[in-house]
């Protein structure tokens, strides 16, 4: 499985995203630049340039429609320096600016691409909000101001998703509980707490039926979206930063590995940098992946399930297409 690396970014990934076809993969980095691929060959698209702080994440119109992905849809991401920025995709066009008052932490298009949730930090005498924009009422827009703000108090949210037909967001927080607010009034329609620590990352399975959320406490766990019922668990020996549902098979993909200031004088095979296969249903490793310098921050699979991508804190994106043996694998029961 020999990998295509990606080099454009001067200092650690912060999150990657395939558009729905597949064709494009967007990076972003605290280097301040978010980046567009093309995910067969690793040519690079584009750049988006124009920020002063870190960019923590992307926003992504994932619709079915190939046309209006592939040439007008929307993108956009979120900033250390207080902003997100929505973008036509191809063209670089800038549809909407937003500035909130501290680090915009998590984002994302619903699934009409009309409404946009983010996240901003507990910092700088700020608390945690969770933001809602209708991108069709100019009015919000220029004003800036938002048709839902709802308030975090008590644990900031370090990583969100759409579920279902946009009716609700998945929250996770630093303590390692989820939320489920609604997307037209604000409240919190379910909880749930089965993470002892932070959650930093969730990701959906492709028909958003589950997600899978990445936690410190060494555990990747999957979910439920509607019901926030704890299906399965899988288990390191080290803290995981990113965790991604296969599209095609039952497979889960995990990344992490030691905070970066402890492994500064370790190896590579003690700080655990390998990205790790584990079977959805039997909840047991079947493989790892070496290659990166440092800890792995991000991981996605490709919607054809047919390749996966990591990002690291050494700065590169690896795109990995599986060998034919893969597809043909079965985990003895």
């Amino acid at each position: 499985m020999k990998p295509i690396l990606l080099q454009g970014h001067e200092r650690s990934i912060t999150q990657i995203k395939y558009n729905r076809e597949g064709d494009l993969l967007f990076s972003v980095a605290k280097d301040t630049v978010a980046n567009v691929w093309y995910s067969v060959n690793g040519e690079r698209l584009g750049t988006y340039n124009g920020h002063t702080g870190a960019v923590w994440c992307w926003l992504l119109y994932l619709v079915v429609s190939c046309w209006w992905t592939y040439w007008g849809g929307p993108v956009g991401y979120g900033t250390s320096d207080g902003f997100v920025n929505v973008h036509v995709a191809f063209t670089g066009k800038q549809l909407a600016l937003l500035h909130t008052n501290s680090a915009v932490r998590t984002c994302g298009f619903d699934f009409s691409g009309n409404i946009i949730m983010f996240s901003t930090d507990k910092q700088m005498g700020y608390q945690c909000y969770l933001n809602f924009f209708d991108l069709r009422d100019p009015q919000q827009i220029s004003d800036n101001q938002p048709y839902l703000s709802i308030p975090c108090s008590e644990q900031k949210i370090t990583s969100a998703v759409w579920g279902p037909l946009g009716e609700f967001v998945i929250a996770g927080h630093e303590n390692g509980e989820f939320n489920q607010f609604s997307a037209k009034s604000g409240e919190v329609l379910k909880k749930a707490k089965e993470h002892t620590k932070q959650i930093n990352d969730i990701q959906t399975s492709l028909d958003l039926t589950m997600f899978i959320s990445a936690s410190k406490d060494n555990t990747a766990k999957l979910f439920d979206c509607t019901s926030l019922d704890h299906i399965k668990t899988f288990k390191t020996e080290r803290p995981v930063n990113s965790a991604a549902i296969s599209p095609i098979m039952d497979h889960v993909v995990m990344g992490g590995g030691q905070e970066a200031m402890e492994v500064t004088t370790t190896s590579t095979r003690i700080g655990k940098f390998e990205a790790r296969f584990f079977h959805a249903a039997y909840e047991e490793e079947f493989g790892r992946v070496k290659g990166h310098f440092g800890p792995i921050n991000c991981v996605a699979f490709h919607p054809d399930g047919k390749s996966y991508s990591s990002g690291g804190e050494d700065g590169y994106v690896r795109i990995h297409y599986f060998d034919p043996q893969y597809f043909d694998f079965e985990l003895e029961a």
